[in-house]
């Protein structure tokens, strides 16, 4: 636990939330500020500030229970489908520096996009062969 991190706070009950699931590992609840009606952060109880501070196990864990998260809020007639992402460093729009997962619920004719609305500059796509190879080697 990080003592100035406000999920570690939320997460070890010093500050009260609407919790919706925890384990050994996980936390979920609900989003104070939501884009829709059910929207939950599923966060790991052991801080982590990027997700590619995560080791596999850490990640596995995380991922499994934003799957039930979303099964759940789609099965509890609250969405057809769901946005499911992560806003990785303050630049990608992260504002709490605490790993967490977003499970959007969305509804037919809610206005919004896919997550490709994010961001789109884009980008050239005649040289995508150099950019993979980049990528591969950055593994």
């Amino acid at each position: 636990m990080k003592e100035d991190c406000l999920f570690c706070k939320i997460i070890s009950g010093k500050i009260p939330s609407y919790k919706v699931y925890e384990d050994d590992a996980v936390f979920a609840f609900l989003d104070i500020y939501p884009a829709s009606e059910g929207h939950t952060l599923v966060a790991p109880k052991k801080h982590f500030t990027k997700f590619t501070d995560m080791n596999a196990e850490n990640v596995a864990s995380l991922f499994e229970v934003a799957r039930k998260i979303t099964a759940a809020v789609e099965n509890a007639s609250l969405a057809e489908g769901a946005n499911i992402g992560i806003n990785d460093g303050e630049i990608a729009g992260q504002e709490v520096p605490h790993v967490h997962v977003h499970v959007i619920p969305r509804r037919k004719g809610d206005g919004g996009r896919g997550i490709k609305s994010i961001v789109w500059t884009e980008p050239d796509t005649t040289n995508l062969e150099a950019v993979a190879k980049k990528i591969r080697r950055a593994l």
